[in-house]
């Protein structure tokens, strides 16, 4: 019980990602459209560079301090845990705070100050090394997460019982992170891009309906949010496609759980909706393509995927179980891991149909008008975000029963002095912090979208401002 608590309070620290996600991914588009104004001169471009700078300077602000909560964690509810892999954690998550975050921060402030005091070109490249911070960050995480899903690169001490780093470059290079680094990043691109195609259209269909002088603005914002969701769209298919095969490889119970698969089947086929028992054991598919499974699982229509009963007695027979009780079970929870699968790819394919149909919409000087898009405009920033949860929520439920692939059990590794109840009170207080925090996120996001790009002066030149002049906070 004490570690079903844990485990929950583990994954409830993933409810953060829409804030690094939106911030990965709106590093880059406020970088592109300064880059516009800064080549073209366009003050357009200028005025959506701020209003979305500072869109994003209120996620930044309110993300940055809700992963102080996972330091908290690895030390109370995870202290068995955090001794057996801290070797192996120390470097990926130092690299990220000493390089990634710090370069992303000093930047920052650059960027956010610097408008009137550096020149136009240092201030451009201020905010591209922002997102390479980002990006960084993003990177050395998924290094670390990527060795819970796939231990590369350590050496295991039974003296100490813990697994020591023995190849740091095996770490950084990992199988399951060379397809996971590129699946995230995109996925952030397709979430900054609903972002900003969404605020877009809500602006784009106001200006039309009242014969507003920025139409022709919002209609930029549109089509480069929807070019960017779009491609990063594309780019999330071919990744997650080569992450599947990877899964399998690594993770075959993972890719047998995600279908609900209980027999080990060649061309094996993927539902696309079911009914019955939500575990899948009584299941009737609705909508079933043949052999997409196996495609997916091994590149072949025709390739074997081992299903959730083989691989049970396979791996009680390698890892230890003498009765197939539930706790003793490999398998995750089906109902979790077979809808969390379904439910992110149905919100990245809606994404990208959005996109598709904005761009269509805005091609030459057309507008949007009608009621749909006023739900479109809504719906557009929130689905890539859920796409983001559900994957997350997918990638460790579907890892459990351990939380180091085939090394830990997530019941060895919570701290053995925290009780199921100190746990459940912490997880409760964790929901109202993080859910207060959203509240104060979405109401600071409606009070500073609802005005729009509003007209901007050009930022002055250094060499006409005095050297005593204070710096200003542009926003």
């Amino acid at each position: 019980m004490r570690s079903t608590w844990a485990l929950a309070v583990c994954h409830h620290d993933r409810l953060p990602l829409p804030f690094v996600s939106i911030t990965i991914g709106l590093t880059a588009l406020i970088a592109i459209m300064q880059t516009f104004w800064y080549r073209g001169g366009d003050e357009r471009w200028l005025r959506l560079t701020k209003f979305f700078g500072k869109l994003f300077m209120i996620n930044f602000a309110l993300g940055l301090v809700t992963g102080i909560v996972q330091e908290f964690q690895f030390g109370m509810n995870w202290s068995l845990y955090s001794r057996f892999v801290g070797d192996i954690f120390g470097a990926p998550l130092a690299f990220e705070a000493l390089l990634a975050f710090f370069l992303e921060s000093t930047f920052l402030g650059l960027w956010i100050f610097g408008w009137d005091r550096l020149p136009r070109k240092i201030h451009l490249a201020s905010i591209w090394l922002v997102h390479l911070g980002t990006v960084f960050s993003a990177f050395f995480i998924l290094a670390a997460n990527s060795f819970m899903q796939n231990p590369v690169g350590y050496t295991f001490n039974p003296t100490t019982n813990r697994a020591e780093l023995s190849d740091f470059l095996a770490v950084l290079t990992n199988e399951v992170q060379l397809v996971t680094f590129p699946h995230v990043l995109m996925g952030a691109y397709m979430t900054a891009g609903g972002f900003l195609m969404g605020i877009a259209l809500y602006h784009l269909r106001r200006q039309a309906l009242d014969n507003g002088p920025d139409v022709s603005m919002y209609r930029k914002a549109v089509r480069l949010g929807a070019v960017v969701s779009l491609v990063a769209s594309l780019g999330v298919i071919v990744s997650g496609d080569l992450q599947g095969k990877v899964m399998t490889t690594y993770q075959p119970m993972k890719m047998a759980a995600a279908e609900a698969l209980y027999e080990t089947r060649s061309n094996a086929p993927f539902s696309v909706l079911t009914i019955g028992g939500l575990d899948g054991t009584n299941a009737r598919p609705i909508i079933e393509v043949p052999g997409l499974l196996s495609f997916l699982g091994t590149g072949s229509f025709s390739g074997e995927i081992k299903g959730i009963n083989d691989l049970q007695v396979a791996y009680a027979e390698k890892y230890g179980s003498a009765e197939l009780t539930k706790s003793a079970s490999y398998v995750p929870t089906i109902w979790l891991t077979y809808w969390n699968f379904r439910l992110m790819m149905g919100a990245g394919f809606l994404t990208m149909i959005f996109a598709a149909m904005a761009l269509w919409k805005t091609r030459g000087e057309g507008v949007v008008t009608g009621g749909i898009w006023k739900h479109i405009a809504i719906w557009t920033p929130l689905l890539p975000v859920t796409a983001n949860s559900f994957g997350w929520i997918f990638t460790e439920v579907g890892r459990q029963p351990w939380i180091v692939n085939g090394m830990m059990t997530t019941a060895t590794g919570v701290s053995s002095t925290v009780g199921a109840s100190s746990v459940l009170i912490s997880m409760v207080i964790f929901t109202l912090l993080y859910g207060a925090l959203a509240v104060v996120e979405v109401k600071l996001l409606l009070r500073y979208i609802k005005p729009g790009a509003v007209p901007v002066a050009a930022p002055i030149d250094p060499a006409d401002r005095s050297d005593d002049a204070p710096l200003v906070f542009a926003y």
